[in-house]
């Protein structure tokens, strides 16, 4: 077991004291985006038409023979999330903002965040607005063909912009995506302003059951992952069994309030003889940290 799989497993029964489920799947590996299809219906002109095989075949979504081992992986690790968000406990900032980052790049944030999406979206009584806040590398915007879409640059560049007309519904009920939108110059002092939480706060009110669900750049290489997590109510962070290294790990851990914590993913864990299981648990410092 190497050091972060060992600090984690400390983390688990750190602050909760929930059961931690081990989690099986895997990574996307391919870094070719696919296409996906814009709706002709007259009936959803506005819609995006989200092609399932497509995104499978780029790797953002699981293999088919593993679709009902995922679902049951991410049963798991979004009922506490949805728990918290709908609690209305907002000690720790708005519940119902959730970030889903990593210490360094290369962890599968964006993958888990896509998952997630999708799992969380099919609760009947809840919306999920994916968001792509990951504004220097527009992984979703990508993902999903909406280069040219206006989105969230937009909306911190322009105030007479109404966040709300620039979100995208899709043809997966209760899911909606806010693209990054237009490559600007200074996105870290954009995404650190007071524009940045009235966004935010913005969206949410739309819907009382609305999530947030925002795909960040990585903590400990970019100012905009440490300023997004000062908006957000829950924080999860993923982490990749034997790459991330551990005082990575930790001083991720470190820039996160106690009260946003979301959980750890531990990401590509091998557990007994098979390989490619996540892990999810509560976080803190581990036992034998300084």
């Amino acid at each position: 077991m190497s050091l972060v799989e060992q600090a984690i497993a400390r983390l688990r029964n750190q602050q909760s004291g929930a059961k931690t489920p081990v989690l099986g799947g895997s990574v996307a590996k391919s870094v070719v985006p696919p296409i996906v299809i814009q709706s002709e219906d007259s009936k959803a002109a506005n819609r995006l038409a989200i092609d399932a095989n497509a995104l499978r075949a780029g790797g953002y979504l699981p293999e088919t023979s593993k679709d009902r081992q995922f679902a049951d992986q991410y049963q798991r690790i979004k009922r506490p999330l949805i728990e918290k968000a709908l609690s209305g406990d907002d000690a720790g900032g708005e519940p119902r903002i959730i970030i889903v980052t990593s210490a360094v790049p290369g962890d599968g944030k964006t993958f888990t965040s896509i998952n997630l999406a999708f799992c969380m979206a099919l609760e009947r009584d809840i919306s999920i607005l994916l968001v792509d806040s990951d504004v220097a590398k527009h992984h979703i915007t990508d993902i999903f063909g909406l280069q040219h879409r206006k989105g969230l640059l937009d909306a911190l560049t322009d105030e007479s912009l109404d966040p709300e007309a620039l979100v995208v519904p899709t043809s997966s009920r209760g899911f909606s995506i806010l693209p990054a939108g237009t490559r600007v110059e200074g996105t870290a002092e954009l995404v650190s302003s007071n524009r940045m939480r009235q966004i935010v706060t913005t969206l949410c009110s739309r819907s009382p059951r609305r999530i947030l669900l925002l795909d960040s750049p990585p903590l400990l290489i970019t100012n905009e992952g440490r300023s997004l997590v000062k908006v957000a109510g829950q924080v999860v962070l993923v982490v990749r069994a034997g790459e991330t290294p551990r005082h990575a790990v930790q001083a991720a851990i470190d820039m996160i309030d106690e009260k946003q914590a979301g959980g750890v993913i531990l990401n590509q864990v091998k557990v007994g003889f098979t390989e490619g299981y996540y892990g999810y648990g509560a976080y803190g410092k581990p036992a034998d940290s300084p």
